[in-house]
């Protein structure tokens, strides 16, 4: 091990100094700058990261066996209850929350790609907690770093909800076309 100890040890080190002596007010304007920047970097990766990132298909963004594809929150957060009274943000030719406008499978690609976009960057805003935990003093640490899993878990979730409402629609969509075909065959061979 090197004279500096562990990680947790050289970033204490590297802020404390800085912290010394400061006063509340100086730690909090360090916090909401060290989260504008976090939040920006994220928002930037998000953006510039390709649509594969974000493939519905992949692991990270596949249902847990405890979610029950998505009853987990309709039965325990009462998701229903809270999860439009909250603010979304659509981007240009971004999809709104309140209704499909498209029943095309290229549309709802589109969009459970958006949702898997979507949980990414506030999870990974959620992660600026662990770098306010390390930084800051005790117990402003735990009050740091609990503002932004505040601020961003809730909408992670609604993510991965609707991602798992939108998979049903596109799964009775394929359903739908599939017959649509068996039957176009069916008539033709007739």
């Amino acid at each position: 091990m090197d004279c500096m100890g562990s990680g947790r040890e050289r970033v204490k080190y590297m802020f404390g100094a800085m912290f010394k002596g400061a006063t509340f007010f100086d730690i909090f304007l360090w916090n909401v700058a060290l989260a504008a920047v976090w939040c920006v970097v994220a928002f930037i990766a998000c953006i510039k990261l390709p649509s594969t990132f974000f493939d519905f298909e992949k692991k990270r963004y596949q249902a847990m066996k405890w979610e029950k594809n998505g009853r987990w929150y309709k039965d325990h957060l009462h998701i229903q209850q809270w999860k439009d009274r909250l603010p979304q943000h659509i981007a240009k030719d971004g999809f709104s929350k309140t209704h499909l406008t498209n029943m095309s499978l290229d549309y709802l690609d589109e969009f459970i790609m958006e949702t898997c976009r979507g949980e990414w960057l506030h999870l990974a805003d959620c992660m600026l907690a662990v770098l306010l935990l390390l930084i800051n003093p005790w117990p402003l640490a735990l009050l740091f770093a609990a503002l932004p899993c505040i601020g961003n878990l809730p909408f992670a979730v609604i993510q991965r909800y609707n991602r798992f409402r939108l998979l049903q629609v596109r799964k009775k969509l394929l359903h739908d076309l599939r017959r649509a075909e068996e039957r176009q065959a069916a008539s033709v061979v007739a």
